[in-house]
């Protein structure tokens, strides 16, 4: 189905010059070439895209030799990068019918898939309905092979073939599926909701490095919450953050993990940076702080405890994520860091400004007063801090803080035992 201007609506200005760019320029040498997938999605939804991809018949290797800055990538399937300063406009050749001999491994996943087809064959492949449409901005029309105009007027996410093929061939859409509906608000068909919580097991033959790279996406999209809520929903979360129904179940869990998200969607929203690392810590805290009580209910001391607690935590979910080293460097500082705020005298503070993470830390620090976790004094003093000049700041210094048992919350319980009281500054003191 051919759509044109007057009834699709597509604003053009909402388009990247660089895709057109990459359009045009396959197009001027003889090759068919469309923006593509999620760009179209959204301008239809009359939505900037945050990324264009573009679907041609060129090859590879023809794309690559068109452009200046163009690089060949992937093994599964082979996609080209064509760079525009920051901007990265991905360039996929329509793919064919999926062969019979494609590599696949004893559950069905598709390994590699090199097969080159024609447009109509391409819009098959593809996951839904509302990302399996065309827009060529020279002519302005939207080519439509699944309905796909239709099912996003009426908010529905729909998978294009038999779902359940459609999931052991790449299970990562089970996860796509949940991001869609929930960043877009879209309601799940029937038939493509039924097999989702059946089939998740699937998602535990996926390379842990494109889940991490799925959950990400899907924690960064702007609608953080609603991904999460919607993965519980259909049953997709056990694998992926074990013990999350424990967390989201407690009071102060609930509210810490919903407050971190709130934020980050925020953020996102009002095109400002999120930190990967910061998001990770907050949404598994509330396990490291249960190992953190545990160790020292055992006897360990409160620093200690804290990086045995932080290391159970991450050696759980590196195994299940992919967790890069350098985010897990970051959750641990975040981590880490908590108990120094507590320590307000002396040239604590002081050197606690200098950690490369202190604002990370002190905004996770707020958190834990907003939630309840913590007394909102210990918060409210670190801000006072951070904004007083020199005389300021030796003033607080001066002030007698509240003990840090009317501050800590669980550490209140933690901290009875005198002898740990005594012995823990010590312990701290190393960590500095």
């Amino acid at each position: 189905m051919v759509i044109g201007p007057q009834e699709h609506g597509i604003n053009p200005q909402l388009l990247s010059p660089n895709a057109v760019r990459v359009t045009q320029t396959l197009q001027e040498n003889g090759f068919k070439a469309f923006v593509v997938g999620g760009a179209v999605r959204d301008l239809l939804l009359g939505v900037k895209p945050k990324d264009f991809d573009v679907a041609t018949n060129a090859t590879p290797e023809q794309v690559k030799r068109l452009f200046r800055r163009a690089f060949i990538i992937g093994k599964r399937f082979q996609i080209v990068h064509v760079m525009f300063g920051q901007e990265i406009i991905e360039v996929t050749t329509f793919r064919g019918a999926s062969a019979e001999a494609a590599p696949k491994d004893e559950h069905g996943r598709v390994l590699r898939d090199n097969t080159f087809g024609e447009q109509h064959e391409d819009a098959v492949r593809r996951d839904f309905t509302i990302n399996a449409m065309y827009y060529d901005p020279s002519s302005q029309a939207v080519l439509d092979y699944h309905n796909g105009v239709a099912d996003i007027r009426k908010k529905t996410l729909r998978i294009i073939g038999v779902p359940e093929a459609r999931y052991r061939e790449d299970p990562v859409r089970l996860l796509r599926v949940v991001r869609f509906a929930a960043k877009l608000g879209f309601s799940i068909d029937q038939a493509t909701r039924e097999p989702i919580q059946i089939m998740a097991p699937l998602i535990n033959n996926v390379p842990a490095a494109r889940v991490f790279d799925e959950m990400l996406k899907l924690l960064m999209s702007g609608h953080a919450l609603a991904c999460l809520q919607q993965l519980r929903k259909e049953g997709l979360h056990h694998g992926l953050l074990p013990l999350l129904d424990v967390v989201l179940e407690q009071p102060l869990g609930e509210k810490f993990v919903t407050l971190a998200l709130a934020g980050t969607d925020e953020r996102v929203q009002q095109g400002k940076g999120v930190s990967p690392g910061f998001l990770f810590a907050a949404l598994l805290w509330h396990q490291v702080l249960e190992k953190w009580n545990a160790y020292q209910a055992a006897g360990e001391y409160p620093i200690p405890a804290l990086h045995l607690a932080a290391d159970d935590v991450l050696d759980t979910q590196t195994e299940k994520l992919a967790l890069q080293r350098r985010i897990a460097t970051d959750m641990r500082d975040i981590w880490a860091m908590q108990p120094r705020f507590e320590r307000r005298t002396g040239k604590t503070p002081y050197k606690l400004l200098e950690h490369p993470r202190m604002r990370a830390g002190y905004d996770f620090l707020l958190l834990r007063c907003a939630s309840g976790e913590i007394n909102t004094d210990i918060g409210d003093w670190w801000t006072d801090f951070i904004a007083a000049d020199g005389a300021g700041r030796e003033e607080l210094l001066a002030r007698k803080p509240k003990s840090d048992s009317e501050n800590a919350g669980p550490k209140k319980r933690r901290r009875r035992n005198g002898r740990n009281k005594q012995k823990g500054t010590p312990a701290e003191g190393s960590s500095t």
